[in-house]
């Protein structure tokens, strides 16, 4: 296999669900690339749950093809794509394939994702060259099987929960058979690539962000140092209410502040735990300090930053495994010259230098998360610093252009593939306050449009 292909004709996006709030980075992929010229189906494997959608999502002219979410409701489309999807040539092979893995994982989940990929394959526009899965696990799945029936190439994007729950094995087969997959930080790139022999089956491809849609922000004027119960620092964080994000632990250091520090908490964001959270801060009496948004839409969570005074985000490993990568929120609040307090995991580093850029602090220890809210709580001038330091880092290295370079280089658009198309190795990145082993400048022959991040 090459790292590289030629993209004639439609790449079909395997996505989980679609349209989602909580993964904005992946509509802005999609529209960047269709502006690139690449013609894209976008297909689901679930129907949308959120009440509402970004802006961005109008924005896409991809058509939609939405996959049975449960077999059992769609009986008869999937017997009819069994009855075509058997007479192709790749059927047994994808059928091995596929009972090699359920033996393995013997799950109604691993049953559903052969079915979806039947569907998929008897029902894939005849102009489809290749696909494409977000994320490595259910729609790595069903792009690769459906890959196997029809005989095309599939790549994928792995980001955070699919690397690091999905078992080794599974990410072993994949990473034999998919052409290339990108991953959105040098953390996971080594991970992956430490388990492939192929020097090419391994690219860093950093999501970035959208400038043109987050704006510079005004300059913040003089803020609150806490001590005015008329002015409350307003401490802001976005995210799902899910274990790796750290919420119990944000609301234990938020309980150890002292009692004559004002502030105000602002959650944005859906998710399971919201209700137990919520409980947790009426049992830490905090509940007349804190505004539970939800999901919201893009223009309302940038108006949010842009009214805040600290974002916190207090990620951490989660039970199953689960990690955050690099959030896009923490790139999202930086832009917006807010101040940044999250921990030191993860390729959560990549992004914060300390106490340059921001703030990190162990994961999982409430005191230390404490004590650097009321330090920043009670120091606008320190707030501003690394406000201002973290927005120049964001615009000098994470804009999204440098990663949709990469990307349209994989799919081979345009003059900017070519000259990627023409390095024989993955590159790894420049990183401020980082060397890494094997990239001596940012001048080398062959440099990845993502270098610095």
């Amino acid at each position: 296999m090459t790292a590289s292909i030629r993209i004639a004709g439609r790449v079909a996006f395997v996505l989980k669900g679609y349209p989602r709030l909580s993964e904005t980075f992946i509509a802005q992929e999609i529209l960047a690339l269709e502006r690139l010229g690449l013609e894209i189906l976008i297909v689901s494997l679930r129907h949308p749950t959120d009440r509402t959608a970004h802006p961005i999502h109008r924005q896409i002219r991809a058509a939609l093809l939405y996959l049975p979410e449960y077999l059992h409701q769609e009986i008869v489309r999937v017997w009819r794509s069994w009855r075509l999807s058997r007479r192709k040539a790749g059927y047994s092979a994808a059928r091995a394939a596929w009972l090699s893995d359920l033996l393995r994982d013997p799950t109604p989940n691993r049953i559903r994702r052969f079915g979806q990929a039947l569907v998929l394959a008897a029902e894939l526009p005849d102009d489809t060259d290749h696909l494409h899965a977000h994320f490595l696990h259910t729609p790595g799945s069903v792009a690769r099987y459906a890959a196997l029936l029809t005989g095309l190439d599939w790549t994928a994007s792995a980001h955070a929960r699919d690397i690091w729950t999905l078992p080794e094995w599974e990410k072993r087969s994949k990473l034999a058979e998919a052409v290339w997959i990108v991953t959105c930080t040098e953390m996971a790139r080594r991970h992956l690539a430490g388990l492939t022999s192929r020097s090419d089956a391994v690219w860093l491809c950093y999501h970035g962000l959208d400038l043109d849609r987050f704006e510079r922000p005004p300059l913040r004027s003089a803020r609150s140092d806490g001590s005015d119960a008329r002015a409350p620092v307003i401490i802001l964080s976005v995210g799902r209410a899910v274990a790796k994000k750290g919420y119990d632990d944000l609301l234990e250091a938020l309980a150890f502040l002292p009692p004559d520090l004002h502030w105000r908490f602002v959650h944005i964001g859906g998710g399971g735990l919201a209700a137990a959270l919520k409980l947790q801060a009426e049992r830490l009496r905090l509940s007349d300090r804190i505004e539970w948004r939800g999901a919201m839409a893009q223009p309302d969570v940038l108006s949010a930053y842009r009214e805040a005074d600290l974002f916190v985000l207090a990620s951490k490993i989660a039970q199953d495994g689960d990690q955050d990568g690099l959030p896009n929120v923490l790139i999202e609040a930086q832009s917006q010259r807010l101040a940044c307090i999250s921990t030191d995991l993860s390729a959560i580093p990549e992004l914060i230098e300390q106490e340059v850029t921001g703030v990190l602090v162990p994961p999982g220890n409430p005191i230390a998360l404490a004590e650097a809210l009321e330090r920043l709580i009670g120091d606008p001038a320190q707030r501003a610093r690394l406000g201002a330091a973290g927005e120049r880092r964001v615009r000098r290295h994470f804009s999204m252009e440098e990663g949709i370079g990469v990307l349209a280089a994989r799919f081979g658009l345009g003059t900017v593939a070519s000259r990627q198309a023409s390095c024989d190795r993955p590159v790894l990145p420049i990183i401020e306050g980082a060397a890494w082993i094997g990239q001596e400048s940012s001048q080398m022959e062959c440099v990845s449009p993502s270098m610095r991040r």
